[in-house]
C-alpha cells in the first residue's frame, strides 16, 4: 500500500477564478464513487486546501491486484524453477529472484554493511502497479548473463538464452 506524505508548501495565494479551475479539473476528472464517494473526496480536498504551511498529511492508496496477473507471474516464476539447475526449493529460488530484481529493502548487516532483505509481493502488501514493475525487474533479471550463468552453470551463453527466452516466450514475454 504506497503512502503519500504531502506538505503544505509557502503560503501561495490564488486567484478565485484560479481555485475555480482547480476545481473543475480535480472533480471533472476524478470523483468519489456514488454520494458517500463525492462527499468523502471533497471533504479531503478542501482539508488538503486549508493546511498550514509545513502541515502534513499521509495519504495511503490501494490499488487492487488482478488475480489473473498474479497468477500468470506466479506460473511464470514455477515454469523458470522447474528448468533451472540450481535451486533446490522453491522459496529459495524466489528469494534469489527478488534479490536480482532489487525488490528489497536494505538494511544495516551484523557485521555493519547493508544487506538485502527481500520484500513481500503478497496481496496485501503490493498493489498492481508496484507488481508489474517487479515482474518487469524480474524478466529483465532473468535475461541477464549473471542469471542464466547461475541456473544453468554447464550451459553457453548463448544455451544460457535460448533456455530462458523458451520459457518466457510461452508467457508472451
Amino acid at each position: 500500500m504506497p503512502e503519500i506524505t504531502i506538505v503544505r508548501q509557502e503560503a501561495v495565494q490564488i486567484s478565485e477564478q484560479d481555485a475555480a479551475v482547480a476545481r473543475r479539473v480535480i472533480f471533472g476528472i476524478v470523483d468519489g464513487l456514488g454520494e458517500r464517494g463525492r462527499s468523502q473526496w471533497r471533504r479531503l480536498w478542501n482539508r488538503l486546501m486549508r493546511l498550514e504551511p509545513g502541515e502534513m498529511v499521509e495519504i495511503k492508496t490501494v490499488q487492487p491486484r488482478l488475480g489473473w496477473y498474479h497468477r500468470k507471474h506466479m506460473a511464470m516464476e514455477q515454469a523458470v524453477f522447474e528448468t533451472q539447475e540450481r535451486f533446490e526449493d522453491f522459496e529459495s529460488f524466489r528469494t534469489w529472484l527478488k534479490v536480482g530484481a532489487s525488490f528489497v529493502d536494505w538494511y544495516p548487516g551484523p557485521k555493519g554493511g547493508v544487506i538485502p532483505v527481500p520484500r513481500s509481493i503478497s496481496y496485501a502488501n503490493l498493489e498492481q502497479g508496484d507488481m508489474e514493475q517487479f515482474h518487469a525487474d524480474a524478466v529483465n533479471f532473468l535475461r541477464s548473463e549473471h542469471a542464466g550463468a547461475t541456473l544453468w552453470k554447464h550451459l553457453g551463453p548463448a544455451q544460457r538464452i535460448e533456455m530462458i527466452e523458451t520459457v518466457l516466450r510461452s508467457f508472451g514475454k
